[in-house]
């Protein structure tokens, strides 16, 4: 049974069925965080997590966000966006708030993102920069958007 909100005409659902991956490789090949990333890694990516669409009253394909999670102690929200052509109707709120309240992400001892331009929706959600940074670590670039040989 999948996860649906509704809000002035637009839904949010986490059924990877519903999911149109030529809008969402559209926008997220030219995103700052993700410049270039290939389509194939684009779907591989929304398999391996807990994806949620942003849908239009007409049904199409208007935002997106995934989470990467155990579903018991740690989810990181990646990839979130709304189109352009739909942004300044608050959607970017409804569909972090929608994300934050599916079940898998009740209980959970962490709950993490990185940012560059939208702090401000993410503060209204409880998100703080991070209290003590010497204490995390990353290693970033590990070949970067290598795809699998087909199989």
């Amino acid at each position: 049974m999948s996860f649906l909100r509704y809000r002035d005409g637009y839904a949010v659902s986490d059924d990877p069925a519903r999911l149109d991956f030529d809008v969402i490789h559209g926008f997220l090949k030219t995103a700052y965080w993700c410049v270039g990333i290939p389509r194939e890694v684009v779907e591989r990516a929304s398999a391996n997590s807990l994806a949620f669409g942003l849908y239009a009253p007409s049904g199409s394909q208007a935002g997106y966000g995934r989470s990467i999670t155990d579903r018991a102690t740690y989810a990181y929200f990646s990839d979130v966006f709304v189109l352009e052509a739909v942004r300044g109707r608050g959607l970017g709120q409804f569909l972090v708030g929608t994300m934050m309240d599916h079940p898998d992400h009740q209980g959970l001892k962490h709950l993490a993102l990185v940012t560059d331009d939208a702090h401000g929706l993410y503060a209204r959600h409880g998100f703080k920069p991070i209290a003590d940074p010497r204490k995390h670590m990353n290693r970033l670039d590990l070949g970067i958007y290598q795809t699998r040989p087909a199989d």
